[in-house]
């Protein structure tokens, strides 16, 4: 969908310039610097559904319109993303050619940014042009698979955990044999996202995902998965599009991500549950990125920095309901929405962290091991 408007480097500091200064430097530094750099260039932004504030009356995007307001830049937006290796997939051929992929930003999760960063298929970001970026938490500016933020910065932090139909299951879904209960049998999907899928099912497995785990312990899970499948409890292994599924009650359990429940449920009145299982879920982060051969890397950066102002975050969040990794955010929510300045899906709380668990990074040759186990996997669902 584009905006006319419309609807989860970096690290190089400028010559000569302290950290004292560059600290002290304003917000609309990024932005003047897009204004003289290039005129009137839109920036085309692809990202997942549901995943920007949206006004349905205006059917435009508010703070992409503040943002056109205040700089004068258009932006094309594109909800286009439902699976990270179908859009990589979609435009790795452009990307091998040093072509324009059509997309001056990608959100993408954060180990899709590895392999990325490794391919040479983004551009590294300009501090001078991001200023904001000191406002990033810095659990997640520092993450294994981009340190310091030098090609991508968090949109959002994203869980994966059980969602669930309330009027199916009242009691709600805790733990992997609740989700999988005879009651759900041919009504359940998994996120396609493998290390969201096999993550979950090794947390309650008892493995440490976070650290170094041996193939063996993969393939048990893979095992589990696949028995479901055989066994007809999983209906389908789908990406965002497992949101359809709930609402017309083809599904009424899932593998699902916190932020799509919390939206489902302000659409649909509340008619659906979501929880981090007791054995722990899985967190990872959606990133913005520019790819290397995009021809307006500058009013792409003044994007990325303007989402990092907090009151903007706030704007965001109180309307995506992911994790908002901005710093001032919360303080920020107070004045958009107070009903929301404890919600821990978006301010997550000592005791949330510590159940939240992100996949450890995988070598190229597990990579393909794995990806293809899981695929085999998730075969001869409905629909596939």
């Amino acid at each position: 969908m584009a905006l006319e408007f419309s609807r989860r480097d970096l690290i190089k500091a400028a010559s000569g310039l302290s950290v004292a200064a560059f600290l002290g430097m304003s917000e609309t530094i990024g932005i003047d610097q897009a204004r003289a750099a290039s005129t009137q260039k839109a920036v085309r932004f692809a990202n997942w559904p549901l995943y920007l504030d949206y006004d349905k009356k205006t059917k435009s995007y508010p703070t992409l319109i503040d943002f056109t307001k205040k700089t004068h830049i258009p932006v094309n937006y594109f909800d286009v993303i439902d699976d990270n290796d179908t859009f990589t997939s979609k435009v790795t051929p452009q990307l091998r050619l040093m072509k324009d992929i059509g997309y001056d930003i990608v959100v993408l999760s954060d180990w899709t940014v590895s392999r990325w960063i490794n391919a040479k298929f983004l551009a590294k970001f300009d501090n001078a042009q991001v200023p904001n970026k000191k406002n990033v938490h810095p659990f997640l500016l520092n993450r294994p698979e981009d340190p310091g933020g030098n090609y991508s910065l968090p949109w959002a932090g994203v869980v994966a955990g059980f969602a669930w139909n309330t009027k199916h299951n009242s009691k709600g879904i805790h733990t992997m044999e609740q989700l999988f209960a005879p009651a759900n049998k041919g009504k359940i999907e998994v996120l396609s996202d493998m290390r969201d899928t096999a993550g979950l099912i090794m947390l309650w497995q008892g493995v440490d995902i976070t650290k170094p785990f041996s193939q063996d312990k993969f393939m048990n899970a893979i095992d589990y998965l696949q028995k479901m499948v055989h066994d007809g409890f999983v209906r389908q292994v789908k990406g965002q599009s497992y949101q359809a599924d709930l609402v017309s009650g083809d599904a009424v359990a899932v593998m699902g991500w916190s932020g799509d429940i919390n939206q489902l449920n302000a659409q649909n009145s509340n008619r659906f549950g979501f929880a981090i299982p007791d054995s722990g879920g899985t967190f990872s982060t959606d990133n913005m990125m520019i790819p290397a051969h995009s021809p307006n890397k500058v009013n792409a950066a003044a994007v990325i920095n303007y989402y990092y102002d907090p009151v903007v975050a706030a704007r965001l969040a109180n309307y995506i309901n992911y994790i908002c990794p901005v710093m001032g955010a919360q303080q920020a929510m107070e004045k958009i929405n107070p009903a929301q300045v404890k919600n821990k899906l978006i301010f997550p709380d000592a005791a949330m962290w510590k159940n939240m668990h992100v996949f450890r990074e995988l070598s190229q040759a597990e990579q393909i091991v794995y990806s293809t186990a899981f695929d085999n996997a998730s075969h001869k669902t409905i629909g596939s």
